[in-house]
Parts: structure tokens; sequence; C-alpha cells
């Protein structure tokens, strides 16, 4: 019988959620291109290419349930995503699995200051964007046309243990006040934003994946209500003991830098986000699913032990 739960991709949410299934007692299996991670005693991590259909229909032997939980480089998500998501969509209709889907809210576009819902009209105009929504809509006709049963999750901009690179208070927040730097922002930091934590996202994973009623559906990951990044950054000060000098890049060499450089490129994208209230509404999972949001006090703690760990263990 099919009773493993298979997780695609080990970053900073496919670890949270490896944790939280196994946690709930399941059977779990990790899975990466390099085939070695930080898991949970009696989890298995396999290593190859998703993309590669054979690989993932044996990396998801014995699945009840695969998730996506993929994210190549930022700026390799137009060659590479696609193909990804499609070896796992292979793999989950080979084994007969359920396919719980991890996603971002860059689908929606410029909703100019507006909340976003699971309702809210899909309108990228971003290449990361665009590239989300076809995958999503892929997704979606997939569950419609009764050739693969998909649920997703959604989840804000992201922080949390583990969240590093890109998470925007992991090594630019976090990583370069505890080496003394300021911290580095883009946008307003004095703007309400919206930030998931990636155990709560972990949860709201674990709950799509384990429960009925929730098949064909989009539910965005419970948030914290909103704080502005400037007071996260106060919590994080609190949590570390001194205050944190704050630097906000300029947009005009944001842009500029984008001319050559492919990092700077793909965040000079996405700074509408940041030049406006950014909100994300997750009202659905917490009343639907019953999962409430972790306070955004408790999330900070959480992530800026695990970076004091982390500078220990080095």
């Amino acid at each position: 019988m099919n009773d493993v739960h298979v997780v695609f991709g080990t970053g900073a949410i496919g670890l949270a959620l490896i944790d939280e299934l196994a946690g709930l007692g399941l059977s779990v299996r990790a899975v990466n291109r390099s085939g070695s991670a930080q898991v949970p005693h009696g989890v298995d991590v396999l290593g190859g290419d998703v993309s590669d259909g054979d690989f993932a229909v044996r990396a998801a032997a014995g699945a009840a349930v695969v998730y996506q939980c993929l994210n190549p480089a930022y700026h390799r998500w137009a060659e590479d995503f696609p193909p990804m998501q499609d070896g796992v969509i292979h793999a989950a209709r080979a084994v007969d699995a359920r396919l719980v889907s991890f996603e971002n809210t860059n689908m929606y576009g410029n909703t100019r200051g507006t909340p976003i819902t699971e309702t809210t009209p899909t309108n990228p105009h971003t290449r990361k964007g665009k590239v989300r929504l076809a995958m999503a809509e892929q997704l979606r006709r997939l569950h419609d046309d009764g050739e693969l049963a998909v649920t997703t999750a959604r989840a804000a901009d992201y922080l949390g243990p583990r969240g590093t690179t890109q998470s925007p208070f992991g090594d630019l927040v976090i990583g370069a006040a505890m080496a003394r730097r300021p911290a580095r922002v883009i946008g307003n930091p004095d703007l309400p934003h919206s930030y998931s934590y990636t155990v709560d996202a972990a949860r709201t994973l674990a709950a799509l994946g384990t429960r009925e009623g929730v098949l064909g559906e989009v539910f965005h990951v419970p948030n914290a209500p909103a704080l502005t990044t400037r007071q996260i950054i106060d919590l994080i000060a609190d949590e570390l003991g001194s205050p944190i000098n704050v630097n906000v890049a300029p947009i005009l060499l944001l842009r500029v830098m984008s001319l050559f450089n492919t990092t700077a490129r793909e965040v000079n994208e996405m700074v509408y986000e940041f030049t406006q209230p950014f909100v994300v509404d997750g009202t659905k999972a917490e009343s639907r699913l019953g999962i409430a949001p972790t306070p955004m006090t408790d999330s900070v703690a959480a992530t800026v032990a695990w970076f004091r760990d982390r500078r220990h263990a080095g």
C-alpha cells in the first residue's frame, strides 16, 4: 500500500515540512539533487535530477502523497522550474499519489496594496510571476480533468530557521547583524508586509497532505498580522540584544545593477512588493484547517536561535 510522504526539495520549506511530517509519525522520504540533507532519524534522502521522469518515479515509489517544494536558482526559474514540476507530476501520476504544491504569491502581480486572498485575480507582470502562474494553471488543469489529485499552499516572503539567502531576514539581516554589519533591505521598510513563518508553511502543507476535503483548492499560509519590515528588524535586534543599523538599497542603484548582475535583476522585478503595503490573507487556512499563525515574536526568536546555533556549529 502507498503510505510514504515524499518531499521533493530540501530548502528551508522542504526541511521544515520533513520535520513536521516526521513529527506526526509518518513515513517520510526526501528528494534533492545531492542525496544529502540534515533530516530526522529514519528519513531517507535520495539524490538525482527530478526533471528526469524515470528518476522521479523511482523516488516516489510507494508514495501516498508527494510534495513539490522545489526552488531552482532565482535566475533559472524559466528554464529549470517547469521541467522539475513536470518530473514531480509524472511521478505522482505513475504512483497514483496526491500532489501538494508549494507556491508563492508572485502570480498575483501588483495588487497596489490591496490584501491578497485566494480569490484575488492572477495578473503577473514579472517573469517569475508568469512562470509561477503557468505552473499553477498546469496543475489546475490536471486536477480539473481528473488526471491528478492536487492541492496547493501559497506563502508570502518567508522567515524562519534555515532561511538564509532566500529570506529577506536571513543572511542580509540576521547574518549581517551577527557579524556587526548593517542590515540590507530594499524598498520602503516602513510599510506593512506579510511574512510567512517556515514552520507555519510546513504545518499548512502537512495538513493538505493528510486531510480530506482540500483537493482542488488553494490555501494561503496563515500569517501573523502584518508588521513593517523595520518593526521585524527591531524584534530581531531585541533578540540579539543590540540595535541594528538598516541600509536601504536605492531603487535606482538596483535597477542599474540589474543590467549586468543576474541576482540584482531578479530582485529588481520584485521591488513592487516593497514599495507599497503587501498583505497576504491566510484566514481561509486558519478557519478550514484550524492553523493559527505563530506570533511574530516567537517566529523571530526561533529564527535567531537557529542562526546562533549555526554560527556556534561553524
